[in-house]
C-alpha cells in the first residue's frame, strides 16, 4: 500500500491513526447496541451493522503494524496482556462465554508470525489452519483470522487488497446468513437481504483503506494512539456494563 499511495490523491486524506479512531467509534456503536438496546430494533440493527467496520480495519492494520513495528515481540506481548485484562469487562458487558476480540487479534498476530517465519509450506499451512480454528472461542471467530491471511497475501497490491475486502464481505455475508438460517430454521428473502446489508460496514472499511488511506501515520501523538486502542477496549466495555447496571437498577428497558 505504501508504494501505491506514495504519489497520493486528493481523496487520500486519512492516516492510519484517524481510520483506527473511526474504527474504535464504530466498535463503540456496535457495543452500545449489544449492551443497551433491545435486540432486533431498527436502531439496534443500524448500530450493529456500522460496527462491522471495525474488525476488517483492525486486521488490515495489524498486517501493516506487524511489518513496521520495531519489536514484534513487544507487539505480541501487548496484545496478550490486554486480552487478559479485557476478558472480565468483556464477559460482564456481554455475558458471553467466548473470549474477547484482543484474544482473536493475538491469534491473528501468531498467524502473521507463522506466515513470516515458517518456511515449510505444509507445516506453515497446518499451523495457520490450527490458529484459525482456535479463534472459534473468540469474538469474530474464524473471520478475523481469515481476513488477516487475506491482507497478508495482498499487502502492497491495491487490486489484490480490493479483492481481499470483496472476499471479506462475501464471507461475512455467508456467515451471517448461515447464522440467521440456523436461528430461524429456514432461509427467507428477508434473511438474505439482512445478510447483504449487514456487511456494508465491511464495504465501508474497504473504501476507507483503498480510497482515503494515505499510507501514513499521524505526525503527532503516535505513542498516545498506540496505547489508546489497548486501553479504550477494556475501559469502554466496563463503562457500558456499569451504565447497563445503572439503567437496570432504575427499571429502564
Amino acid at each position: 500500500m505504501e508504494k501505491e499511495t506514495a504519489s497520493g490523491t486528493r481523496l487520500q486524506i486519512l492516516n492510519r491513526d484517524v481510520i483506527k479512531y473511526i474504527a474504535m467509534f464504530t466498535m463503540l456503536l456496535n457495543h452500545i447496541a449489544h449492551t443497551l438496546l433491545p435486540f432486533g430494533t431498527p436502531l439496534y440493527e443500524i448500530l450493529e451493522d456500522i460496527g462491522f467496520f471495525t474488525a476488517p480495519v483492525m486486521c488490515f492494520f495489524m498486517v501493516e503494524g506487524y511489518a513496521y513495528t520495531r519489536s514484534r515481540q513487544k507487539y505480541g506481548q501487548r496484545l496478550l496482556l490486554f486480552a487478559v485484562i479485557s476478558q472480565l469487562p468483556y464477559t460482564l458487558a456481554f455475558h458471553f462465554g467466548n473470549l474477547n476480540m484482543l484474544y482473536t487479534l493475538f491469534c491473528c498476530f501468531l498467524i502473521l508470525v507463522v506466515l513470516d517465519q515458517v518456511r515449510n509450506p505444509m507445516f506453515r499451512t497446518a499451523l495457520c489452519f490450527l490458529l484459525v480454528l482456535v479463534t472459534a472461542v473468540g469474538d469474530w471467530a474464524f473471520l478475523a483470522a481469515i481476513y488477516t491471511i487475506l491482507f497478508y497475501h495482498s499487502r502492497g497490491d491495491r487490486k489484490r487488497t480490493a479483492c481481499s475486502f470483496g472476499i471479506a464481505y462475501v464471507l461475512f455475508a455467508m456467515f451471517n446468513l448461515s447464522s440467521q438460517t440456523y436461528l430461524s430454521g429456514s432461509l427467507t428473502l428477508r434473511d438474505m437481504i439482512h445478510a447483504l446489508l449487514a456487511g456494508t460496514g465491511i464495504i465501508a472499511a474497504g473504501v476507507a483503506v483503498l480510497v482515503f488511506y494515505n499510507g501514513k501515520r499521524a505526525e503527532r501523538g503516535r505513542n498516545f494512539a498506540k496505547w489508546f486502542f489497548y486501553i479504550f477496549y477494556p475501559v469502554h466495555l466496563l463503562l457500558l456494563y456499569l451504565i447497563k447496571m445503572y439503567l437496570d437498577s432504575m427499571g429502564v428497558d
